[in-house]
């Protein structure tokens, strides 16, 4: 099953999200208007606010609160990127000019702002204290990753932990509260909802370990991104660290090297050494299991056409090329 495949079991409901996604885009403001537009449709794959929709469905919803939740969901995680990509001072994102690269930083950060207090606004609408709470959380826990991530770059000394730990904040984190809100709108028991949250917390995890490896295999004409950004930035991720730990005492040295001076002159020496040294099968491996225990997590959950679909989503997220 391909991931287009497996959002035509949503189609209607992403439709839906897509309308209020619209809607909730709008302000007088014209500039908000343009770069919020230009990067909710930039052809993002969508996968946080599908998560609600599927943990939903699998738990028999037949509500339209999800639609709002999954558009609020997308908001926050849109909100991220713009402010993302100042930091990192990105260029290419999806294949397109990244928001800041075509209108600015300033405009960016700005517009970034609008979409998280957009979001809170829907938030309160929806009138769940539940649901503010476990939003509120995620998105101040997904800032603490982005400072901590900022904290390890040009860190040669950044350990599987301390890189681990980034991930679950910066990105698992939103994975988790994506699934989790669909448990909450379908009323679901406590112990349900957290399964559903240990579910995407390993999806989102995994996820993020096969960004890592596709920042140093992938095409770029796939990913829509530089190959190479990660050690630009002195990024200390997962394949680079292995290469620290498990490689040569040369191949440890150039690692440490880029990544305390970042910039693109090291890649062909960083890249010889990933691959020499099966760091991307390391990676690759580790994203795998975080897989096998988002399934592991909803193996109690009903059967139904939604919970095959969050399965699949699993070893989706692992086997993509971009």
């Amino acid at each position: 099953m391909t991931l287009e495949q497996l959002y035509a079991l949503i189609g209607p409901d992403m439709k839906a999200v897509d309308a209020v996604i619209r809607e909730r885009l709008h302000s007088d403001v014209v500039l908000v208007r343009q770069v919020a537009e230009y990067i909710i449709n930039s052809g993002g794959k969508r996968m946080r606010p599908a998560l609600v929709l599927l943990a939903a469905g699998a738990l028999g919803y037949q509500g339209r609160h999800h639609h709002e939740l999954a558009a609020v969901v997308e908001f926050i995680h849109t909100a991220t990127l713009l402010h993302d990509d100042v930091v990192d001072e990105s260029e290419l994102r999806r294949g397109r000019d990244t928001a800041n690269a075509a209108f600015g930083n300033a405009a960016s950060v700005l517009v970034g702002d609008f979409l998280y207090s957009r979001a809170f606004q829907m938030m309160v609408a929806i009138n769940d204290m539940r649901v503010m709470q476990v939003l509120s959380d995620a998105t101040n826990v997904i800032a603490e990753g982005e400072v901590l991530q900022l904290m390890n770059c040009h860190d040669a000394d950044v350990d599987e932990a301390r890189y681990m730990q980034v991930i679950h904040y910066k990105t698992a984190k939103l994975f988790e509260a994506a699934a989790q809100l669909g448990g909450i709108v379908a009323g679901a028991a406590p112990d349900v909802e957290a399964a559903l949250a240990r579910y995407g917390m390993h999806l989102g995890t995994a996820f993020q370990l096969v960004d890592d490896v596709l920042d140093y295999s992938g095409q770029e004409a796939d990913t829509g991104k530089h190959l190479g950004d990660d050690l630009a930035e002195g990024k200390p991720t997962l394949p680079l660290i292995y290469v620290m730990q498990h490689g040569t005492p040369a191949q440890a040295a150039c690692v440490r090297k880029a990544i305390e001076e970042g910039g693109r002159d090291d890649f062909p020496a960083v890249l010889a050494a990933i691959q020499q040294s099966g760091a991307l099968a390391h990676a690759r491996k580790r994203a795998a299991e975080e897989g096998e225990l988002a399934r592991a997590s909803i193996s109690a959950l009903g059967d139904s056409i939604y919970k095959k679909a969050l399965l699949q989503l699993s070893f989706l997220a692992v086997e993509r090329n971009h």
